[in-house]
């Protein structure tokens, strides 16, 4: 099947407590964004991407000629939207965080394996930290080796997540498998990767820059 990646690219820099955008903030003197790209080309050599920006971003330059670029939403949802909007339905899209730039390749590939056979697979991880649940009258002890923490990316047969996405808007939405799920989709977890974090804080940055030295030896 045809291979397409949806990169969300929208974020801000506020929680860094900096002005750039946190995608184009710099790990070992390259955007965070290249690092997620190059995972993405590298992962499959037919794989086509839609890099979805914010609309005063649009001007990225460098990219690859399997790079198209479209403007953001509102929210997320209606970020990803557009970008589905460019996505073949005859293929396997990957939705992905800009600002998990560590991914790697190996779960790329397992992610688009499974979606193909399961026709759809969301990367997660256990907790490895003890975990409450504020129940409203005070925080319960939950059983960690059944909570997980999910990232991306979010892979489907692209034809079941553009159905859900033709959903409205809820803030309940706050990812793919959300919409698919509220939809009647089942969803199916594979294992995902620790260093496969989200860049939102000063500290995440410092976590990366070490594992990206640690990848080159």
């Amino acid at each position: 099947m045809k291979k397409f990646a949806v990169i969300v690219a929208g974020g801000s820099g506020s929680r860094m407590g900096n002005a750039v955008p946190k995608q184009f903030l710099e790990l070992n003197g390259k955007p965070l964004l290249w690092y997620t790209l190059q995972a993405f080309l590298n992962a499959y050599a037919d794989l086509r991407i839609i890099l979805v920006l914010p609309s005063e971003h649009l001007n990225v330059i460098g990219v690859s000629d399997r790079v198209r670029v479209t403007v953001g939403g509102k929210t997320r949802f209606h970020s990803v939207k557009n970008g589905l909007a460019l996505v073949d339905d005859d293929s396997i899209v990957c939705v992905h965080d800009a600002v998990r730039c560590l991914v790697s390749t190996q779960l790329i590939q397992r992610c688009y394996v499974h979606a193909m056979e399961h026709g759809n697979a969301i990367p997660a991880v256990h907790s490895a930290d003890s975990i409450r649940i504020d129940n409203g009258s005070g925080p319960e002890v939950a059983d960690r080796n059944k909570v997980y923490a999910i990232q991306t990316p979010q892979t489907f047969k692209a034809d079941i997540l553009k159905k859900a996405f033709e959903a409205e808007y809820k803030e309940s939405f706050t990812d793919e498998a959300t919409v698919a799920e509220a939809a009647g989709v089942k969803i199916h977890l594979v294992e995902g990767e620790r260093t496969n974090i989200k860049i939102t804080y000063p500290f995440d940055l410092l976590i990366a820059e070490a594992v990206v030295r640690n990848r080159r030896g």
